[in-house]
């Protein structure tokens, strides 16, 4: 295991076993199933920081499980475990990887990642200034930034190689390539997934402005729930508290980093500039409060 200076798990590596590594996770191949390892790097507008923020792989690994648990009677999902006793060797002996990991189903990967917008906001607001839409979508004239769209939106993109940038697509050529039963399909269950858990969040003083999910067949064809699932690195969150329309409302997610990356003007481009301590820390109490307030003792990580 590699850790940075501050104790951040930056890469988790097993002789003799091949892994693919992602932005964030370190994944390997177990024939039918795969193990995620949710690792402490971070990765903001599609550069990987040389800096990790120590704690947040398990933070990241427990919202995902709770959510998994959560919502399985409304998909199923592609988690098996996230007890390492219950991995096979030499995982299960790697106590490191506790609240950090899981034990996943292998699935034919669907390779668009589905975003669902209920607020206007980042991307799709600069897009509604220029030209009145969100992803190709007119949407009427007298939105606000951080206005709540009359509708959820459903606006999909391609999955990007690391270090390259995901392009936004329409569900029409997102049907043409798929197929539209299976679009139509992840679509709805898209947009059931957010009303549902921007229904919750909002019982825990959370708004969810935005989340993407990402979905896989299994073998008999059915639609299977997989990677992270509404997590501060996969969604927009917004305390409820310090929501005003026609601003930026303080993000509780790693929207933060970005915005001090942008100060210093990042080109967003490798490589990464070091992230100061205080920078750092911020980052882990935003991560800790959206995880306390989500869970509320539910989940079983330590809180950062």
């Amino acid at each position: 295991m590699t850790f940075d200076k501050r104790g951040a798990l930056m890469e988790v590596t097993i002789p003799g076993m091949d892994k693919i590594q992602g932005k964030v996770r370190d994944i390997y191949d177990l024939g039918d199933k795969m193990l995620i390892i949710v690792t402490d790097r971070l990765s903001a507008f599609d550069v990987i920081m040389d800096d990790g923020v120590p704690g947040k792989g398990k933070v990241l690994n427990s919202i995902s499980t709770f959510w998994f648990r959560k919502f399985a009677e409304v998909c199923p999902n592609h988690l098996i475990s996230a007890d390492i006793k219950d991995y096979p060797a030499p995982f299960n002996a790697m106590p490191e990887l506790q609240n950090r990991s899981m034990l996943v189903r292998k699935l034919k990967v669907v390779p668009y990642e589905c975003i669902v917008r209920g607020y206007l906001t980042g991307s799709g607001w600069a897009e509604y200034q220029k030209h009145g839409t969100v992803n190709g979508q007119k949407l009427r004239e007298g939105y606000q930034n951080a206005s709540k769209l009359d509708e959820v939106l459903f606006t999909p993109t391609t999955k990007a190689e690391i270090g390259d940038h995901d392009m936004a697509i329409s569900v029409e050529d997102m049907a043409k390539d798929i197929g539209t039963e299976l679009a139509t399909k992840l679509k709805d269950l898209s947009i059931k997934f957010y009303s549902e858990a921007a229904k919750f969040a909002e019982s825990r003083g959370i708004i969810l402005a935005d989340t993407k999910f990402e979905f896989g067949m299994d073998e008999e064809g059915n639609i299977v729930l997989a990677d992270e699932v509404l997590t501060p690195d996969s969604s927009r969150f917004w305390a409820t508290s310090t929501y005003a329309v026609g601003s930026n409302p303080p993000s509780m997610d790693k929207q933060f980093v970005r915005d001090w990356l942008d100060s210093i003007n990042f080109n967003h481009q490798p490589p990464a500039p070091a992230l100061p301590d205080e920078v750092i820390q911020k980052t882990q109490d935003i991560y800790a409060e959206c995880y306390n307030r989500l869970t509320e003792g539910e989940a079983c990580a330590p809180v950062l």
